[in-house]
């Protein structure tokens, strides 16, 4: 699926996406334009794009492994780099696998996946109540069911070590780099997606924690981290039970840890 077709935009609206520091003005000045039903419509969407609204909340969705992604206002929006998590998933998961996305939020990932694997099984979960709303809408055509809730809590009890890959894009930013960050993540996107602790580790440690309560014999663990956060991870993951392994990408600027449940021995 594409974007739809954009229109030529107004100079003026380009002039002033330009100043307020939008580096591709032109290319959302298109879409905006193309999204508008009128000429006020417009103006009130360039007005919040220029307030540091992130575009995808403004357009009511965003680009994604190939999809066009729904996502509200306060919603994390999906990152470029996290297609690599999308891609370590797929090549490990199985045809009719069973897969859940872990602090889901729009339900990107999980969306990926069932279209990257054949007649995949997906489950999503969140906290955040306006993200799970998403995440039913970008799962529906999959015959993906979300809950909401803390991590785990909200699953079924019939997933129990059924699950054969569980990917989670949990939180890790450390609490005091959330102030560095963009004001469009900062300002913009729920909190509770962001906030990772004191060192960006807390969310994940509670994911790895229980993973082995939930993954089935030979199952895998994927969570995306930062290069600097990586080996804790990992030790987490190693406490845990878990194998763990590092993978990045280069060219994605991408991090994520996998650990692998052991198989019960034949």
């Amino acid at each position: 699926m594409s974007a739809p077709a954009s229109p030529d935009p107004a100079p003026d609206v380009v002039t002033r996406l330009r100043r307020a520091g939008c580096v591709f003005a032109e290319d959302e000045a298109r879409l905006l334009a193309a999204a508008a039903q009128t000429p006020a419509e417009l103006a009130a969407m360039v007005d919040r794009r220029v307030a540091g609204m992130p575009l995808e909340q403004i357009l009511g969705w965003a680009q994604f492994c190939g999809l066009l992604v729904a996502v509200e206002p306060g919603v994390f929006v999906p990152r470029r780099r996290t297609q690599f998590l999308v891609q370590q998933a797929a090549g490990l998961a199985l045809p009719h696998a069973v897969v859940l996305d872990m602090c889901c939020g729009s339900g990107a990932v999980g969306a990926a996946l069932a279209v990257a694997l054949n007649h995949a099984e997906v489950y999503a979960a969140d906290i955040d109540p306006t993200a799970v709303r998403c995440a039913r809408r970008n799962l529906a055509a999959a015959g993906g069911q979300v809950y909401e809730g803390d991590l785990y809590e909200p699953l079924p009890g019939t997933l129990r070590r059924r699950i054969d890959v569980i990917v989670a894009n949990a939180p890790y930013v450390p609490i005091e780099a959330i102030a560095l960050m963009p004001p469009e993540a900062r300002d913009h996107e729920a909190r509770v997606a962001l906030d990772g602790g004191a060192d960006g580790l807390d969310v994940q440690r509670r994911v790895i924690a229980a993973a082995s309560e939930w993954l089935a014999p030979g199952g895998h663990l994927l969570i995306e981290t930062s290069e600097r956060q990586a080996p804790h991870t990992a030790e987490a993951f190693a406490r845990s039970g878990l194998t763990p392994r590092i993978a990045s990408s280069d060219e994605l600027d991408s991090t994520v840890v996998i650990g692998a449940k052991q198989a019960p021995n034949r």
